[in-house]
């Protein structure tokens, strides 16, 4: 079975930055969790927003799709919908292979 994965291109210039971004993406699944849990619907906007402009600023699309999703979800008091976007996030990271250019 050939695993699915995500690749991105990032500017060499931004390369350091990269693994501090990495890292924040880990700890906002876990706040996401969190906020799932304890059906905290402004936490999941709140983050789901972050998601968007971080995602853009580096080049993750998917992130930034995935927040748009989220946040909207948070809007709605859509559980279902929000676990989707954080279990599809949580694939994302998984998989994701980084390039620099």
């Amino acid at each position: 079975m050939t695993e699915n994965r995500y690749a991105v291109k990032v500017p060499k210039d931004l390369a350091d930055l990269v693994p501090m971004f990495m890292s924040n993406r880990k700890k906002e699944i876990d706040a996401l969790r969190e906020a799932i849990g304890a059906s905290d619907f402004e936490q999941m906007r709140q983050i789901g927003h972050r998601m968007k402009g971080s995602g853009r600023s580096y080049g993750f699309l998917l992130v930034t799709e995935l927040g748009m999703r989220l946040e909207e979800a948070a809007r709605n008091s859509d559980g279902g919908a929000a676990e989707t976007c954080v279990a599809e996030y949580v694939d994302y990271i998984e998989k994701l292979t980084i390039t620099y250019e």
